[in-house]
């Protein structure tokens, strides 16, 4: 219906649309009354082309008209002058759709593009295959930059394998989980052992019980120990022998090893580490003995890492290192020819391309959609032309900027992306369901464009699917496109939905729920948790793992103000690193002296805390270690003027002895 005004002249309407970065933000008011601003370049422009505009008509930048492609019919105003620009700035009037459907409904029939320029690495990899199976144990390790085809050629790998009879093991590191101890062993047991989310207690532990039984992994303390890692709750049958956590740290590795031993000794293996720059310290501690142990089993263990991943182990015959280089140009236009469909681009469009990329594979077929979809080619029989002079910026002169360019153009679905994103590299469907706030209908319609799209890929049926990004760069780029306030929500969003619905990844990874917390701005929760998980570590002996953790806890509550409540806080995480930093620093390490005096501080601003007579002795003890005579005789004194007001014997004993041993050494 027409809208009435009253006024004898009609409503008339102009638009100016502009495609760009800009800053929007809140600007003032709350609630109702709350007003946003949105500021830069491009809000700018499109104020200019819409003062250009005629009534009743749409006028578009060139990045706008870059996006929308050949989906409307434009008016070529070419280069107009426009307040505030040095320079002429092209714009075109939006005539009306052009009725033409997408031309990449069914352009690809595979998820995976097919391998180019990596016949020698692929045979290296077969030759080193045939070795395992005569018994002869391998380790290769590929090493490259981001987007190079390391992941791409284990691919290939696997596939080229597929009739031959073998065991494959598939691990994954994880950006946001480098201090998540044995994270990727616990993955694989738990895809392996095929847990369901609805599987109880009892039920994940049968499960258990018959993968370990196929592996000939046998004994009930193997059952127990694995059933422990995976945050099984304690059984009858399988009780947790009483150890100590180094003990039950060093039978869990040796009951991990047992059961690739036992795998090897049915089949062929090919043992998959993915991206082991991420890897946590005590599943590195377990890898490196993997690796010495390799020779003697039929095992090919493939290890892709960057180029910064320095192995910890010696220089082994039987490990061959792999630095993947660059496609040279060949083999760059091969994949843009899978690309297109085997229609050839303008030579033009193709050597910017080439260009830019660099040799790079990813950044190669990312930026061929990119130029496919931007509009500026026209499709004609067995080839593209330029429908004009091709624009200075059509083409992304980085990868960010490509994978920006193709998320914006999948507009309606981006969000989900972005909220994907803001989970990690994967996320399941029943967490993005609850996150979404979005109608299952059109979560799962955007979900399916994004697969289409190859954005990301899909394992397993909803509502039991598991989304990942193609690559940790597509992931990247999505979270880098939102606005930090709208990051800050989606990370609390996501913290209220495991509390509420996955009450075993808290239990089991509580620095996952800490890591939303804390980029949610939840700062008080978020240091519980990090506690939490550093506590869990030590459990595990995994003293780095609990070091990063109470220092990223430490550091988080930093951003707490001043209180006793803040203090008592901080003093749980300072008590728990302390025995961590001296198993693996040493008590006069500077890191240790240093938490040592804080902690002294900490119990002094909150009275006096059962806590306050073993920091004094840890802080003396590292004192003496360090030659500090004088500091350690004043700490001492001090711990046994606390020692003998609380009429504790033990410490008593020790601050009198440590102080007779200080006065001998000083004289």
């Amino acid at each position: 219906a027409n809208l009435q005004t009253g006024a004898e002249a009609p409503l008339q309407i102009r638009v100016g649309i502009a495609t760009g970065v800009a800053v929007v933000g809140d600007l003032i008011g709350e609630g109702g009354s709350q007003e946003q601003a949105v500021v830069g370049d491009t809000p700018n422009l499109a104020a200019r082309l819409q003062v250009l505009a005629e009534p009743g008509t749409v006028m578009i930048s060139a990045g706008t008209r870059r996006l929308t492609g050949g989906q409307f019919e434009y008016r070529d105003r070419g280069p107009v002058a426009l307040k505030g620009w040095a320079e002429p700035v092209p714009a075109w009037q939006v005539l009306r759709t052009s009725g033409v459907a997408s031309r990449f409904e069914a352009q690809h029939e595979s998820k995976l593009t097919p391998l180019f320029g990596r016949d020698e690495e692929i045979e290296l990899l077969l030759r080193r295959w045939r070795d395992v199976s005569q018994g002869e144990g391998r380790v290769v390790v590929l090493t490259g930059e981001p987007g190079i085809g390391k992941s791409h050629i284990t691919l290939a790998l696997q596939e080229r394998l597929l009739a031959e009879p073998h065991i494959s093991l598939h691990y994954f590191c994880l950006a946001h989980h480098t201090n998540s101890a044995l994270l990727p062993f616990v993955g694989q047991l738990e895809r392996a052992a095929q847990f369901e989310r609805g599987d109880t207690p009892a039920e994940k532990l049968a499960k258990l019980e018959m993968l370990l039984v196929q592996s000939a992994v046998e004994g009930d303390q193997a059952v127990a120990l694995l059933a422990n890692l995976l945050s099984l709750p304690p059984s009858d049958r399988y009780r947790l022998p009483e150890l100590s956590p180094q003990s039950r740290k060093e039978k869990t590795l040796a009951a991990l090893l047992s059961r690739l031993e036992g795998l090897a000794a049915m089949q062929p293996v090919l043992m998959i580490f993915e991206d082991v720059h991420w890897i946590d310290p005590t599943s590195l501690e377990l890898l490196t003995v993997m690796v010495d142990q390799v020779p003697q089993l039929r095992v090919l263990l493939l290890i892709n890492a960057r180029p910064e991943f320095a192995p910890p182990w010696p220089h082994y015959a039987h490990v061959t290192t792999v630095a993947l280089t660059r496609l040279g140009r060949p083999d760059g236009a091969a994949i843009i020819k899978r690309v297109t469909g085997g229609k050839t681009l303008p030579e033009e469009v193709m050597n910017q391309i080439l260009a830019r990329t660099d040799g790079v594979p990813l950044f190669v077929e990312e930026l061929t959609k990119t130029v496919l979809e931007s509009g500026v080619l026209q499709e004609e029989e067995g080839h593209y032309v330029l429908e004009h002079p091709l624009p200075s910026l059509a083409i992304p002169t980085t990868l960010h900027d490509s994978l920006i360019a193709r998320l914006d153009r999948f507009a309606p679905v981006r969000e989900v992306a972005q909220i994907g994103a803001v989970v990690g590299r994967s996320f399941s469907y029943e967490l993005l369901n609850a996150v979404a706030g979005i109608p299952r209908e059109k979560l799962e319609e955007a979900l399916g464009q994004l697969v289409l799209s190859e954005l990301i890929f899909r394992r397993g049926e909803i509502p039991h699917a598991v989304y990942t990004f193609k690559h940790v760069l597509v992931r990247d780029a999505a979270y880098s496109s939102l606005l930090k306030s709208r990051r800050a929500n989606l990370h609390a969003a996501i913290a209220s939905a495991f509390e509420q619905r996955f009450p075993e990844i808290v239990e089991a990874q509580p620095e996952t729920l800490a890591h939303h917390l804390t980029e949610a701005g939840l700062i008080e929760k978020a240091v519980s948790y990090w506690l939490k998980a550093g506590k869990n570590a030590v459990q595990r002996f995994a003293n780095l793992e609990a070091i990063a953790h109470l220092q990223r806890g430490i550091e988080t509550a930093g951003r707490l103000p001043d209180s006793l409540g803040r203090d008592r806080l901080e003093l749980d995480l300072q008590f728990t690193l302390g025995p961590c930093l001296i198993a693996t620093q040493g008590p006069a390490s500077s890191t240790a002296i240093a938490t040592f005096a804080r902690g002294r501080e900490l119990c002094a601003r909150l009275g006096d805390p059962p806590e306050y007579l073993q920091v004094m002795f840890w802080l003396a003890t590292g004192s003496v270690i360090r030659g500090e005579l004088p500091q350690a005789r004043e700490v001492t004194a001090t711990l046994l003027g606390l020692a003998e007001a609380r009429n504790d014997r033990p410490m008593l004993i020790n601050a009198i002895r440590g102080l007779g041993m200080i006065l001998l050494f000083m004289g």
